[in-house]
């Protein structure tokens, strides 16, 4: 049991006042890895016993202890106090001294030893220990070698207590105390007072908000170069993760000034600190004056128009073999398909793009078939598993992620393939490229060998990266590479109306209903736009109508895809829901929080974790839960099994329901779309268009003409800083044709 994560759903039926709680440790009934969180038995003062359960570091049977905390019922364990707040009050009573000395606090003393020194010194014996340790040669048994061990043991031991009494007054919790105090070991009350804001670089999960409020409770003042450094650094990761590689510097000032409570004079102090520092980067720019990025994202930026250049100015290169090949016979292109299969044979660099059901996947099979006939070594590859896999299924070749195919070595953090150790091959095709970032661009291309054919694959049309920057928009704007539009939509596609309303939002129209009769067709839009009422149509669709209908599983052909995380219709809310449709009854769980998982959950991978090789967007499912070692195991669909420690929970999200963000490279049998006016926020065309064309055999629209018009109407997009065209126009001329 961790309590953490609890394996049975809690009822709290306590009053909502905060009750304290006074007593001894009687022992530790469980405590986590991290020894962040313990489930023990205290005794007050009139011998009553009662299960405390909480976040309490450092604690010992024997030791007094003041909990402060609300009680509640649990289903299986009864009443217990969940601690809020507490403080260790050491031991007065000679039981209480000897259960604490033979708990395992100090390493040499077990029960025997322990009553030995405490029949000798009695209550005295904590402050002889504390003071006058050298007294312990008095008590029989003890050598020498044994009270050096006690010596050093209770001095560390209380040193470390006195840490973590330190970083609790600062208003930091225990497993935050705990990731310091791994971080700095006994250093850490002189690292976090002669820098607070190093917490939120050097410690994991740690950010400037909460290294700001540690500093705020040492009495850093506001002006603090060091605030104002850390304060810079924190306003441009912000606006990184809305996009953005740089940012104007006079905009970036009065956004940290304002983040900072401090004047723009003071936050320009601090950018200088942050740039004599090399955390940022400063570059003239003649429309905004000077441009400010962080450092990696200033590396790649100007990173990738020299590996493009590298690329680009080789005289010979492997596509051009492809060009010697005949086509096949019983296979007849369009003519932009044509063009594009042979542009691979005229450019180093091309480019295929358009919308769906317009041929993308016929291309990439002609140029493999090609490509294998002309003996080329090929690679294929997507920033998704799943979209990887279709890449495999299309031609019945070999594809992997981004990532994989790089190969992440976690000893030294970094890729394998890198400019030192390039890629083997002749031929690369990478599809849906519009997901690549800056950052994953500058990896890719540095392992890219002169000589390689380079194909990109993707639809400009979609959502942009989540990552910052826009890759492909300016790779297609640069002129450097052969872009091929891809228009023509094919006999498959024209009788589908998924794709032909994703083209009609696409132009700015809004969809046409697929419903002509009773026959089954893969488009239907429900007119709906009370939350409530679209919780229950989404339920009925899920459980009953779509799987009667159509034959589909709900769990693993149907996805939800919604705007946003919060609200009604958001993923949480119906994540919580269809968690209790699809995956109830009384199964291995843990409860996360506010989230429970279970087994046979539905789940996604929402960062990079390259140490197990999963990566943001991997799904898959909680195949087990083993509640006594606190782990758990998701085997993925690309059937990869990966073990997760309880406490690594927060990597994982639910994925009955995902946002369109989230779906990203990813197409699915079954889509249900709710898009209401509670959406308002993030109704765009392009958002509509992505989810839309995640679906491969029934799309189902859920919202009112209000919402959908607005979403079709709006193409406005968010403007992202980013120089990479500018610098890709400096690098290499643009091609002409």
């Amino acid at each position: 049991m961790d309590g953490n994560f609890i394996l049975q759903a809690e009822e709290n039926t306590g009053p909502l006042t905060a009750h304290t709680l006074r007593g001894e440790i009687l022992r530790i009934v469980f405590e986590n890895d991290d020894k962040t969180y313990v489930v023990m038995k205290l005794i007050d003062s009139q011998e009553v016993e009662h299960t405390v359960v909480g976040s309490i570091t450092g604690a010992y049977p024997g030791q007094d202890i003041e909990v402060s905390g609300r009680w509640e019922t649990h289903q299986e364990y009864g009443r217990q106090l969940r601690a809020e707040a507490y403080r260790f009050l050491l031991p007065s009573t000679r039981e209480g001294i000897a259960r604490y000395l033979a708990s395992g606090v100090i390493p040499g003393i077990g029960p025997k030893y322990a009553q030995n020194i405490v029949e000798h010194f009695g209550e005295k014996t904590l402050e002889i220990l504390d003071h006058s340790s050298g007294r312990l040669r008095e008590v029989p048994g003890l050598g020498k070698k044994r009270i050096e061990q006690i010596r050093k043991a209770w001095q560390g031991q209380s040193l470390q207590k006195d840490i973590f009494i330190f970083l609790q007054s600062l208003g930091i919790t225990p497993a935050y105390c705990m990731r310091i105090y791994k971080r700095y070991g006994d250093e850490t009350p002189d690292k976090v007072r002669s820098n607070p804001y190093a917490l939120a670089s050097e410690v994991d999960g740690i950010g400037f908000t909460m290294a700001d409020r540690v500093a705020a409770a040492l009495g850093v003042e506001k002006n603090n170069v060091a605030r104002l450094a850390s304060g810079i650094n924190y306003t441009l990761g912000q606006l990184t993760l809305a996009g953005h590689t740089c940012y104007p510097r006079v905009e970036l000032l009065r956004s940290a000034a304002e983040t900072l409570e401090v004047t723009v004079d003071e936050a320009a102090a601090g950018l200088e600190r942050a740039a004599a520092a090399r955390q940022i980067v400063l570059c003239p720019d003649p429309e905004f004056g000077e441009l400010v990025y962080p450092r990696p994202l200033y590396i790649a930026e100007y990173g990738v128009p020299e590996m493009i250049a590298r690329l680009a100015s080789v005289p010979r290169f492997a596509g051009k073999r492809l060009l010697k090949v005949p086509a096949r016979n019983d296979l007849a292109l369009s003519d932009e398909q044509q063009l594009a299969v042979e542009r691979v044979g005229a450019s180093p660099l091309t480019i295929i793009t358009g919308g769906p059901g317009v041929g993308k996947t016929t291309v990439i099979g002609e140029i493999v078939r090609r490509a294998k006939a002309a003996r080329l070594k090929i690679m294929m590859a997507a920033p998704t598993g799943r979209a990887a896999r279709r890449m495999y299924e299309s031609t019945e070749f070999s594809a992997k992620t981004i990532h994989r195919m790089l190969k992440w070595d976690p000893g030294e953090r970094r890729f394998v393939f890198d400019s030192s150790n390039q890629l083997n091959c002749d031929l690369l095709i990478v599809d849906e490229v519009s997901m690549l970032d800056a950052v994953l661009a500058y990896s890719l291309f540095q392992a890219i060998p002169p000589g390689t054919s380079v194909v990109l694959v993707g639809d400009a049309d979609q959502l942009p990266s989540v990552g910052p920057g826009r890759v492909l928009h300016c790779f297609i704007e640069s002129g450097i590479f052969l872009v091929t539009h891809l228009s023509k939509i094919f006999r498959q596609g024209a009788g589908s109306f998924i794709i032909r309303n994703a083209h009609r939002v696409n132009s700015g129209q809004m969809p046409e209903s697929g419903v002509q009769s009773d026959e089954l067709t893969d488009f239907y839009w429900i007119e709906q736009d009370d939350p409530e009422k679209v919780l229950e149509v989404i339920r009925r669709l899920v459980c009953e109508r779509i799987p009667e209908r159509f034959g589909l599983r709900p769990a693993d052909d149907i996805q939800l895809l919604t705007p946003m995380n919060r609200g009604n219709c958001g993923t949480i809310g119906l994540n919580a829901m269809l968690q209790e449709v699809l995956n109830g009854g009384n199964k291995p769980q843990f409860k996360a929080g506010e989230r429970v998982f279970k087994t046979g959950d539905k789940v996604m991978q929402i960062s990079n974790n390259y140490d197990k090789g999963v990566f943001n967007g991997d799904m898959g499912r909680v195949a087990h839960i083993d509640a006594h070692e606190k782990k758990f195991i998701v085997i993925f669909d690309s059937n990869q099994s990966v073990e997760y420690d309880m406490a690594e929970y927060d990597q994982l999200n639910l994925a009955y329901a995902i946002t369109v963000h989230k779906s990203q490279g990813s197409e699915f049998p079954a889509v249900v779309m709710p898009l209401l006016s509670q959406h308002y926020m993030m109704l765009q065309r392009n958002l509509l268009y992505t989810g839309m064309t995640r679906a491969r055999k029934l799309l189902i629209l859920i919202g009112s003409r209000r919402a959908i018009s607005m979403a079709v109407n709006n193409s406005r997009l968010e403007p992202r800083f980013t120089r990479l065209r500018e610098r890709l126009a400096e690098r290499i001329a643009p091609r002409s044709g």
